[in-house]
């Protein structure tokens, strides 16, 4: 099924390339498939045209730690806190937090 809709979202980003959410929804689709290297290309797509809440940053985040690029990691949640504070999402800031605490990043 994630193959199918992996198809779809890359044929609706053929129409309309400057569209955030097709953008979001087909790294949502790689990130539950593993495919790290390319949830990672794809969300900085999404992060070129949206101003993000800061759940982008979470799958970055997992996506790089998992690749094991600690570093990337940790910007990435560092960027993820400003976003979610910028946003008013107080709670999502402090996950991030803890992701950093607990990679000992």
């Amino acid at each position: 099924m994630s193959e199918e809709r992996i198809q779809k979202f890359k044929e609706l980003l053929e129409k309309n390339p400057a569209n955030p959410l097709v953008h979001y929804s087909l790294a949502n689709e790689y990130f539950k498939l593993n495919r790290y290297e390319e949830t990672i290309e794809t969300i900085n797509a999404y992060l070129k045209l949206k101003d993000d809440e800061g759940a982008a940053y979470r799958i970055l985040g997992h996506c790089y730690t998992e690749l094991g690029m600690e570093d990337s990691a940790k910007d990435a949640y560092e960027k993820g806190i400003q976003a979610a504070s910028r946003h008013g999402h107080p709670d999502m800031a402090e996950e991030f937090r803890d992701y950093l605490e607990s990679l000992d990043l």
